[in-house]
């Protein structure tokens, strides 16, 4: 018997089918079986499902004859079934990297209980990603109102069996009765705060996107479960009430000419199934209560009226501020001096303290104290600037003040809002990174990475740059021809924030790896991958909680996310030896903690070089990255300069370099001595002071 049976009812989604078969067939726990039932689809489905299971046996096909609808074809499928667990899936939807690890751990730890239920994110056909509508991690989350779908919560099989439960044969909303009753009949329940699962919202073909009155049986399925569960209808009732009312309120599924009727038949629910003393919460529910389409309507325009002047009223404050703002700006710029003291930082788009700029305000204040440094940050990261370091809010007085009157800019992104660079003023770009993806001009080459930037305003900030700083030849090469301008020149110093690499005692290292979790004598990996264009949200190609179980309880795995995805990696408490540090303040820290860095194409390998320690590069989709983004050289050639260590394509094969002892061995510290020499030529532990002494000292 396996530990888990997956239910997947297929009908019309042969575009979909095999990535959800593949997200099952991917997870690290191995321990399933998978029921492909072809709902007599007239598509493609049965040959995919059939291929599936000519090449793996666990996954099986049973085929209808004609249609039956997805309730029926689900219960088609836990007939067959002999897991443990049920788990249901969708054709379009798919299983996260982990899942069933996690599924299977959560089980485990709460004694097998008879439902666990899990989270779920949302895409669509533009791979936007949501996140999670359901709090399951709320101390007062009522499991009733979590989303009532089938394929959140794993069932057991014998409770399933035993309590009688089944889905409506046919139409939509086949799963409310079923998944609720589950709920309320369960001995034992549990909840996994984890993103197992991934509901796509399809442009096409979906139910759920395609409106019409097939969407009134909503109303009828309530009312089958309210008649029949009059001991917990005072529970059922106010979910039963705001799931009806959501679906009335969508147009996508109710069209306006069919209101009206909706309304009247949600009307008679409330009315045959309020219990005795309910009270309407709000206006909406009341005019339900009434009856009253009218009163629903006027609310419904009441409603819409506030939100419309609410919001006129915040973007007309908005670009009245701003315009007030940018007023005074040009007021200062014609009338203020220049203090020749004064340096306004700016690091990653003002999300902190942080990369070059910190690095550069920080040995200011120790060689020339007489500098006055602000930094900007936006509102809501203003809670990252550490004590002590002055900071000004973006788009603020103090900001357009600092901006008009600051004699040193110093960025490694740029200043937000459009400044004018008055004569005088003295810009430092810093950068972030050393380039192996195009960049600049570059890029227009690979439009898909672009996201509609103007090349245009590229080149008017370049013109506004006075120095552009680099830590190697590869870098100022690059940056000449990337961003050319006239107004700048290159300053050949290293990389600022790489000083801590070469002066860092052990003692320091040592209380960097105790408070981040680190035990004395264990082995610590950074897995670092970085952004992908054509990526929505962290979805690392590796399943982290097998690649920690196969690395040993001597190691534990440090998992950062790149910026872009927030302040974590979505990990949960799936595994004892991984730890989120997407949202620890210095990558610079994580850097030190770790003994080696596996990353694909983030420009920390570059940093990372200076300490002379292994780097693996794990790359599964280094073609496609290329073709999307472009790099500079071939990072998989394996040639002294391009490649910084040992080399993975595959899951299996990153596991047996760590399991094999090929990730450290003579042939990848050649290789890496090689990379260090090409891009660490000015990272000496000094970079910092001869910025400092170069920009504020006269050199």
């Amino acid at each position: 018997m396996s530990r888990f049976s997956v239910v997947i009812p297929a009908y019309r989604a042969q575009g979909y089918l095999r990535e959800c078969l593949d997200s099952v067939l991917a997870q690290s726990h191995r321990d399933w079986e998978a029921i492909v039932v072809d709902d007599g689809s007239p598509d493609a489905c049965g040959a995919i499902a059939a291929e599936y299971a000519q090449r793996d046996p666990r996954v099986q096909l049973v085929r209808q004859a004609e249609r039956t609808g997805p309730g029926a074809a689900r219960t088609a499928g836990i007939a067959r079934a002999t897991g443990g667990h049920l788990l249901f899936l969708d054709a379009d939807d798919m299983l996260l990297p982990g899942a069933l690890a996690a599924i299977d751990a959560a089980l485990t730890a709460a004694g097998d209980p008879d439902l666990l239920l899990y989270g779920h994110d949302r895409t669509d056909w533009w791979d936007k990603v949501w996140s999670p509508a359901d709090a399951l991690d709320a101390e007062d989350l009522d499991p009733l109102t979590v989303t009532p779908a089938a394929w959140n919560r794993a069932v057991r099989r014998d409770f399933w069996t035993r309590q009688g439960l089944a889905f409506t044969p046919d139409g939509p909303y086949e799963d409310v009765v079923a998944v609720h009753r589950a709920v309320l009949e369960a001995d034992t329940l549990g909840v996994l705060p984890r993103t197992c699962v991934r509901w796509r919202k399809r442009r096409a073909g979906s139910v759920n996107g395609t409106p019409g009155r097939r969407h009134f049986a909503v109303v009828e399925r309530y009312g089958d479960l309210l008649a029949a569960s009059a001991a917990d209808r005072d529970r059922l009732f106010p979910v039963a009430v705001a799931r009806v009312l959501a679906v009335l309120d969508d147009t996508g599924r109710v069209p306006a000419a069919d209101r009206p009727e909706f309304f009247r038949l949600a009307a008679e629910l409330h009315r045959a199934h309020r219990p005795a003393g309910h009270t309407p919460e709000g206006p909406r529910e009341a005019a339900l209560a009434a009856g009253s389409w009218s009163s629903y309507q006027k609310q419904e325009k009441v409603n819409d009226r506030k939100k419309t002047v609410t919001s006129r009223l915040a973007r007309q404050k908005k670009k009245l501020r701003s315009r007030l703002m940018k007023a005074a700006y040009r007021t200062d710029l014609r009338t203020a001096r220049l203090d020749p003291d004064l340096a306004v930082y700016g690091a990653y788009w003002n999300r902190g303290v942080s990369c070059n700029p910190a690095a550069i305000h920080a040995k200011a204040r120790a060689l020339a104290p007489h500098i006055k440094g602000v930094f900007v940050v936006s509102s809501r990261h203003k809670d990252r600037v550490p004590k002590g370091v002055p900071y000004v809010i973006e788009g603020s007085r103090r900001y357009w003040q600092t901006m008009a009157t600051a004699t040193y800019l110093i960025n490694n992104s740029s200043f937000p809002g459009g400044f004018t660079k008055r004569p005088g003023q003295i810009y430092l770009q810093t950068h972030h990174g050393t380039p192996l993806k195009r960049m600049g001009l570059d890029q227009r080459r690979y439009p898909a990475g672009t996201h509609g930037i103007s090349f245009a305003k590229v080149l008017a900030h370049t013109d506004q740059w006075d120095y552009s700083l680099s830590s190697n030849p590869h870098s100022t090469q690059v940056w000449e021809r990337v961003y050319p301008s006239a107004a700048y020149a290159p300053l050949e110093a290293g990389y600022p924030r790489n000083d801590v690499y070469f002066h860092t005692p052990d003692e320091e290292i040592l209380r960097i790896r105790r408070e981040l979790g680190i035990a004395d004598g264990q082995r610590a990996l950074l897995y670092a991958p970085t952004h992908r264009d054509y990526q929505k949200g962290f979805l690392p190609r590796l399943d982290l909680a097998r690649f920690a179980d196969a690395l040993g309880d001597d190691t534990v795995v440090l998992v950062r996310a790149h910026y872009f995805y927030g302040s974590e990696a979505g990990l949960a408490d799936t595994h004892p030896r991984l730890i989120d540090v997407t949202g620890h303040d210095r990558v610079e820290d994580l850097c030190l903690a770790a003994d080696a860095l596996v990353t694909d194409y983030s420009s920390l390998m570059f940093d990372y070089a200076c300490l002379d320690r292994p780097i693996v590069t794990y790359a599964p989709d280094w073609q496609a990255y290329r073709l999307a983004r472009g790099t500079y050289f071939d990072l998989l050639s394996g040639l002294p300069g391009d490649t910084p260590g040992a080399v993975a394509t595959s899951e299996d094969e990153l596991i047996a370099h760590f399991r094999d002892g090929t990730w450290d061995t003579a042939a990848t510290t050649r290789l890496r001595s090689a990379f260090r020499e090409r891009f660490c030529a000015y990272d000496d532990g000094g970079a910092a002071e001869r910025v400092v002494r170069k920009l504020f000292l006269n050199g």
